[in-house]
């Protein structure tokens, strides 16, 4: 679905642009010296854009350097405090997100649009479920009090002569966040910045991110997202990327396939597959590697693959689309493997 567009510190969202991968640090952002260290790990993961937490002045005075020094756009991650918005935007923000939940007030939007508009900085409308007045829950319920939350605050924007806006909608319960952002996308075309927001730890909120993320995105609906893990978040930017890869929305990295195992297999694919996969995790190249069990799913079913292995007794056979190169001892499998993955 067709949207506008806004420019982060260079990254373009919306209308056709690639979908963008942000994630946010979970260092004091006081301490500039820690966020930087871990806005470029962000960064050698593939990630896009960055946000950070601002939540008093002192923040705001480190966000001179971070933002001078951070090879991402840095995002200030505002909120109830609408002068530390002001402090962000004129200390080098590229965005500044506000919550409508905690910022409302006319004049302070005024104030956070006026030091945006000045400096050609945009503005992200962070709904979240959990920040919504009760009464509106009440009357409306979660997803349309949402709807109306982004909607009278871009209204708001709108008023003060500001229109470079993206919005985000987004709930802990998937249905609501998919049923929200389906909505919200047929009442403007702003970007939407899509997420599951607080999903949980690494494995469930990888798959409640996946399923929310990806059923938008499969629509057609979204401009960027981000993965909300309580992990380490690299592992939001490696998640985000793998969503947009199985979409076929990005086309850069590797994606290994492996096969589920059964009594066939004469040798560990599973720690085989685990190995393959950590060791690719921030290869750049656009490559299919294949860890196969046997030969009922070896070289003919992982045809397509640029290469791979698969089982055979006291030995794997290494192929190259679908065609057998050498045996290989299994005790030498990985090394060989990975080998062949570097000469592609």
């Amino acid at each position: 679905m067709p949207s506008s567009q806004i420019n982060v510190g260079g990254v373009k969202i919306g209308a056709g642009a690639p979908v963008s991968v942000q994630s946010m640090t979970n260092t004091d952002t006081r301490d500039a010296d820690a966020t930087l260290a871990q806005i470029k790990m962000l960064y050698s993961s593939g990630c896009d854009i960055v946000r950070v937490a601002v939540p008093d002045a002192d923040a705001a005075a480190a966000m001179v350097r971070i933002c001078a020094e951070s090879p991402l756009p840095v995002v200030a991650d505002i909120h109830f405090d609408y002068r530390l918005a002001v402090l962000s935007a004129k200390n080098g923000a590229a965005k500044i997100r506000v919550n409508p939940g905690n910022i409302s007030s006319k004049d302070k939007l005024r104030e956070i649009t006026s030091a945006c508009l000045d400096r050609g900085i945009p503005i992200r409308i962070g709904v979240n479920a959990g920040s919504l007045p009760r009464e509106s829950v009440a009357r409306l319920g979660v997803v349309d009090a949402m709807l109306e939350s982004a909607l009278s605050q871009m209204s708001a924007l709108d008023s003060l002569g500001f229109y470079d806006v993206c919005l985000s909608l987004k709930s802990s319960d998937v249905m609501e966040t998919i049923d929200a952002y389906r909505a919200v996308c047929h009442r403007t075309d702003a970007p939407l910045h899509l997420g599951v927001t607080e999903a949980g730890t690494l494995m469930n909120g990888v798959i409640r991110s996946s399923v929310g993320i990806g059923s938008l995105l499969a629509l057609g609906v979204g401009d960027t997202i981000r993965v909300s893990l309580a992990a380490d978040p690299v592992e939001e930017v490696l998640a985000g990327r793998a969503i947009l890869r199985a979409c076929g929305l990005l086309n850069e990295g590797a994606r290994v396939i492996a096969c589920p195992t059964c009594g066939r297999c004469h040798y560990d694919v599973i720690t085989m597959a685990q190995r393959v996969e950590k060791a690719l995790e921030n290869e750049r190249r656009s490559v299919t590697v294949a860890v196969m069990g046997c030969e009922v799913n070896g070289p003919g079913e992982a045809s397509h693959a640029d290469v791979g292995v698969a089982g055979g007794k006291n030995c794997v056979l290494l192929f190259k689309k679908g065609e057998i190169i050498e045996k290989v001892p299994v005790d030498n499998a990985f090394d060989r493997l990975m080998q062949e993955i570097n000469s592609l």
